[in-house]
């Protein structure tokens, strides 16, 4: 396909171009695309493939989004740990060879009440700790807040605004501002942390909105962009939308590799599990998102139990499936020179 063509070639695909690919159903267009993808992605990374740690350690939120299990509305069991115990499980998680770890939490009143002096102690000894990189997901936050983890040499910011359609942004997180969740991650970046966009498969979005989606996030300079596909959660008010098929999720990380060529692009274990790992590394992945030591009590995000106590989240259980793909997991020092990269070229 001359879009497909276009894009190895290094030219930037315009909206309608991304529709174009968006729009395919045809098995050997979809190979052909997966395949692009595969081969943009070799440019720069090679086979490596890179992983991280996840440790949501609240469960907690103030905010009512209507397609999240943790909503605070829900009548469920949630968990907040103990600061001691997160540190100790990153730490674990860095012997296992994870190459970043990812903090994740809901928008925590407590933390809120606060000004987040528990997790920025957090983030401040796992770095002492562990040495790695730290990936902070904390929601909005204050400018203050976010120099505070500036100062502490916090690498990375993840925030997805789900969407860039505002109405379907405002049918998702109610009663959020589309513009305050935005500045929150400019504001990161223009502080020197890379940032993390993402956008959700399955909302009631169409060709056209995911596509400006792919665009937003390049113009916004994301370093890491993401898709994951919507799972109904209980007691959320989206419980009865179905899930998509999977062919948008692997179509659309094909074309944010397009699209992003050096961009890290996850493919997340929170969906599928480890089954829908080789699918995702075949649609452009490179990066393994949700690592979660078996029992320890975390919790996933789309499926917050899937494959986590049975050890199927592990480095050693995705390191044999990338060998199997002819792939190779990358090393920590991999990672750091890599995003090292990044920092060079986003001025910091």
């Amino acid at each position: 396909m001359k879009e497909i063509e276009k894009a190895i070639r290094g030219e930037v695909l315009t909206k309608e171009e991304i529709v174009t690919l968006l729009s395919i159903t045809d098995k050997n267009e979809m190979e052909e695309l997966f395949a692009a993808a595969r081969q943009v992605r070799e440019k720069t990374f090679g086979k490596k493939i890179f992983m991280y740690g996840f440790v949501y350690f609240s469960t907690w939120c103030r905010n009512n989004c209507n397609f999240c299990y943790y909503r605070k509305s829900n009548n469920i069991e949630r968990y907040r740990k103990d600061p001691k115990e997160v540190v100790e499980l990153a730490v674990r998680l860095a012997e296992s060879g994870v190459h970043l770890l990812d903090l994740t939490m809901g928008e925590d009143p407590t933390y809120h009440k606060e000004n987040f002096a528990s997790v920025l102690k957090i983030a401040e000894d796992i770095k002492k700790e562990t040495g790695l990189p730290v990936m902070l997901s904390p929601g909005v936050i204050s400018d203050e807040l976010i120099d505070s983890f500036a100062e502490l040499g916090v690498e990375w910011f993840a925030l997805y605004q789900e969407t860039h359609n505002r109405e379907i942004f405002k049918n998702l997180r109610i009663n959020q501002d589309y513009d305050e969740r935005m500045h929150a991650k400019l504001y990161a970046k223009e502080k020197g942390i890379l940032i993390e966009e993402g956008l959700l498969a399955g909302i009631g979005e169409n060709y056209e909105d995911i596509a400006e989606s792919i665009l937003e996030m390049k113009k916004i300079g994301a370093s890491q962009v993401r898709v994951m596909s919507f799972i109904p959660q209980k007691g959320s008010p989206m419980e009865s939308v179905h899930t998509p098929g999977r062919e948008l999720e692997l179509k659309i990380i094909a074309l944010l590799r397009l699209v992003h060529p050096k961009a890290l692009i996850p493919a997340s274990l929170d969906v599928d599990g480890i089954e829908g790992l080789q699918c995702r590394i075949d649609s452009g992945s490179n990066v393994v998102t949700s690592i979660i030591p078996p029992l320890t009590g975390l919790a996933g995000v789309a499926q917050n139990s899937m494959d986590v106590d049975e050890g199927g989240r592990t480095v050693q259980e995705v390191s044999a499936i990338l060998r199997e793909m002819g792939m190779e997991p990358a090393t920590a020092l991999d990672y750091r020179t890599y995003i090292d990269q990044l920092f060079a070229e986003n001025g910091k």
